[in-house]
């Protein structure tokens, strides 16, 4: 999937159908000079429902159309005939796609199964004809209901990335080559910062036909939380992540400072981001000779609290190894 078919944003305009009227028909028929009220009621506005769809990855299907309308109800008829049901208006969504209120923000649901569907907006009611109104002093009511105007609204879709493992680092850290080595995916990879402008997914394959999920999130810089680089589209993506794999190079100035600065991005973001596993991989070690690695190690076991290891892309230097450990991590 290229850069530009990856949506994962969109607001749309959602209009449910109006009830149809109730019919006031008099019935007539041969011989019958003056027969009873016998007026159907009108039948129901479709509903604007969204439902999820497994087959979906992205919002893309939905880029380029902003507008969904449901059917009125028809309306009634006589010998009590009710109008036919407006017909339903469908949005698929891929799974894990938040519903919100757009002028609120307000979240209305999430979409999280195969098939499951919500109603964004009901349908108007049909109006109820004249037999409904007939009473002993009142045999010939020649009155009905109209239908009920359907609702409108504006909403905001938005994707979280679902994912076993999300990679956490700040631009050019080598997330992306990471993706490229460990998976199939091939990311976009270049020598300066903010490469990957949108998630990418690809599946590790492990032993016994065994796989999980990881997703390169673009890269995070301080202030990420109150919106600066690429802010919350993409720190939204992390919160679908069980496992975070935090990915830091081995010539960064002071390595226990960047996971620092990271880990506080994601906690101002939302602190229910640091319930979940974390794992250091420091990458680009292929640069440092063992003396080096030695003094590094030495360093990082008495500052950090959370697992780490040496790891090279480009050298294939311990990949296996991290495959073994993210999927103790992720079977725990």
């Amino acid at each position: 999937m290229t850069e530009g078919n990856f949506v994962d944003y969109v607001k749309v305009f959602v209009t449910s159908g109006n009830g149809g009227k109730g019919s006031s028909h008099l019935h007539r028929e041969k011989y019958v000079e003056k027969g009873g009220p016998d007026g159907g009621d009108g039948g129901r506005g479709g509903h604007v429902i969204v439902r999820g769809k497994s087959n979906l990855w992205t919002l893309y299907h939905l880029k380029f159309k902003r507008h969904f309308r449901a059917e009125h109800g028809e309306h009634g008829s006589k010998s009590r005939s009710t109008g036919a049901d407006g017909k339903d208006e469908y949005i698929d969504v891929p799974l894990g796609t938040v519903v919100k209120d757009t002028e609120t923000g307000e979240v209305l649901f999430e979409i999280t199964q195969e098939g499951e569907e919500r109603i964004i907006v009901e349908g108007g009611m049909g109006g109820r004809g004249n037999w409904h109104f007939r009473t002993s002093t009142n045999q010939t009511p020649r009155y009905s209901q109209p239908g009920i105007p359907g609702q409108e609204t504006q909403i905001t879709l938005e994707m979280k990335v679902l994912a076993d493992v999300g990679l956490v680092g700040f631009p050019n850290a080598g997330k992306s080559t990471l993706l490229s080595v460990i998976t199939s995916a091939k990311p976009k990879i270049a020598d300066y910062e903010f490469t990957t402008l949108k998630p990418n997914l690809g599946i590790v394959e492990y032993r016994d036909f065994q796989s999980f999920v990881m997703a390169d999130i673009p890269g995070i810089i301080e202030g990420a939380a109150e919106g600066k680089g690429l802010g919350h589209y993409f720190l939204r993506h992390i919160e679908r992540n069980s496992t975070l794999l935090f990915l830091i190079p081995a010539d960064a100035k002071d390595i226990v400072e960047q996971y620092r600065i990271l880990l506080d991005e994601l906690k101002r973001y939302n602190p229910e981001l640091l319930d979940k596993n974390r794992f250091i991989a420091i990458s680009k070690s292929d640069l440092l000779d063992e003396e080096l690695k030695a003094e590094l190690k030495q360093e990082l076991d008495k500052t950090l609290n959370v697992p780490y290891m040496f790891i090279s892309s480009a050298a294939n230097m311990g990949i296996t190894e991290l495959k073994d450990k993210l999927w103790q991590m992720l079977n725990n």
